[in-house]
């Protein structure tokens, strides 16, 4: 087997091996808690903050904080809950 074959195999193999469990691994969980606790601190109605941080979650940043100062949160706790809901739980 020439070399080039034997490196095209192994740089193949090597790929699989670390390629693999990036593809597999499962995706990152929003923080739909965080958003809807945020929101809620600021008096706002349960099913309406949980109805736009499932917006913030899909990333569409802008219909979550409209959702959110319709129900009455502050636009700053707003837009904190919203960045809230995109990131991934800790």
């Amino acid at each position: 087997m020439p070399t080039s074959s034997r490196v095209a195999a192994v740089l193949t193999g090597l790929t699989l091996a670390l390629g693999t469990p990036a593809l597999l691994a499962p995706a990152a969980h929003a923080d739909i808690p965080a958003c809807t606790q945020m929101a809620g601190q600021a008096g706002a109605d349960a099913g309406t903050v949980t109805s736009a941080c499932h917006r913030g979650v899909n990333g569409d940043l802008q219909g979550c904080v409209n959702g959110l100062t319709e129900a009455g949160v502050p636009g700053g706790a707003a837009n904190g809950a919203c960045r809230l809901a995109a990131h991934e739980p800790r």
